[in-house]
């Protein structure tokens, strides 16, 4: 039997989203992108795509891979060593982000690049009239001056003190690697992830009116109102990447959007890429009449808990907590389980779900009211920590 020799086309230092447009365009039959996401410097790992840079996920792989690594069970050494040679993509992954172009104005950003990948992925915007004021802007792995994690606010605090202090449309956070992006209005005020994806989807369905949109179902209700009231088809999906790219490829889905700032464009292969939702947001704000933060504020209609945490010993315990919430809440409401539990309300949902990869049980909780919104969150609250 003749073993196949495989050749290795070495990217280099990239975005996660450089990584898929890779992976997708020189038709890869695996990428690889070495990298620990939005964690802290003393993590690292692979992110791994099948061929058309769909995802390997711990459903469909991972748990194998790591198996077979763990007792070194490879089936079979190569005769010859394959070749390896270096693949610049950043001028066709520039091009094809720009594609997406519809400025009216020049645009001014701030943008906190965290001194992640974000550096590498700002590049797509070079050449376009959009002027980018960065902070923490040279590579640094070890994250010196705060954590490659625009969902923590905290994060966001020396993006929203520049933005404050100057004259720009919005500010910009990207993550670790520069597949997620937060946004901060002009007013240096955080725009919530879910009505970001409102905002970009109501912008894309304009070109391409009926389409399908996927929104995870931690995301406000104003988000599904907005899809459909822009001429979209809004589809709920799980939360996670691997299951959103999944859900995306069987329904042709135009765009989604989840809470945690991730961005999938059909036109990037089914994946993310925060340059992309950047210049989508460019776009949207250079020929508003408003700027966003008027923009945001009819969507700012519903009152979020945001994503309440809680530490369970095992996956024993998330088990009881579920049933009793099933118990209590699913005959009350419209109940469904797509991840985890949720339950409608004319007035308010909530959702509990257990996190992907900690030993953590994640609520979030909206509502038409404050008072509802809070009262209904220590309630549900009580009942998954006692």
């Amino acid at each position: 039997m003749v073993e196949a020799v495989w050749d290795a086309l070495v990217v280099g230092e990239c975005s996660t989203p450089e990584s898929y447009f890779a992976n997708a365009s020189l038709g890869g039959d695996l990428g690889i992108m070495i990298t620990a996401s939005h964690n802290p410097k003393e993590y690292n790992g692979f992110k791994l795509s099948r061929a058309k840079a769909v995802p390997i996920s711990g459903a469909t792989g991972i748990k194998e891979i790591g198996a077979i690594c763990e007792a070194g069970a490879f089936s079979a050494k190569a005769q010859a060593p394959g070749t390896m040679r270096v693949a610049d993509v950043s001028g066709a992954y520039r091009a094809h982000v720009q594609r997406l172009a519809r400025l009216a104005r020049p645009v001014r950003l701030a943008v906190d690049f965290a001194n992640g990948m974000g550096i590498a992925e700002a590049r797509a915007l070079s050449g376009l009239p959009i002027a980018i004021d960065g902070l923490y802007d040279t590579f640094d792995g070890t994250f010196p001056n705060h954590e490659g994690n625009p969902l923590h606010v905290e994060t966001l605090k020396d993006l929203q003190a520049k933005v404050r202090a100057g004259a720009y449309d919005f500010g910009v956070a990207f993550d670790g690697d520069a597949d997620r992006a937060g946004f901060v209005d002009e007013k240096g005020d955080i725009v919530p992830m879910d009505l970001a994806t409102a905002l970009m989807a109501r912008e894309l369905l304009s070109l391409h009116p009926g389409e399908a949109v996927f929104y995870d179902l931690r995301s406000s209700w104003a988000v599904k109102e907005a899809i459909a009231a822009a001429g979209g088809r809004p589809m709920m999906s799980r939360v996670g990447h691997a299951f959103i790219k999944q859900q995306m490829r069987e329904c042709n889905a135009l765009f989604a959007g989840e809470l945690s700032g991730h961005y999938y464009f059909r036109d990037n292969f089914t994946t993310e890429s925060a340059a992309m939702a950047v210049l989508t947001m460019a776009n949207i704000v250079s020929r508003a009449s408003v700027p966003l933060s008027e923009l945001i504020a009819p969507l700012r209609r519903y009152v979020a808990s945001g994503e309440v945490n809680t530490a369970l010993p095992d996956r024993a315990k998330a088990r009881d907590v579920m049933d009793a919430l099933r118990e209590r809440y699913g005959t009350q409401g419209t109940l469904f389980e797509l991840d985890g539990i949720s339950v409608e309300f004319p007035e308010w949902w909530f959702n509990v779900r257990c996190s992907n990869t900690e030993p953590l049980i994640r609520l979030n909780v909206e509502a038409t009211t404050e008072a509802v919104m809070a009262s209904r969150r220590d309630e549900i609250l009580a009942i998954i920590r006692h």
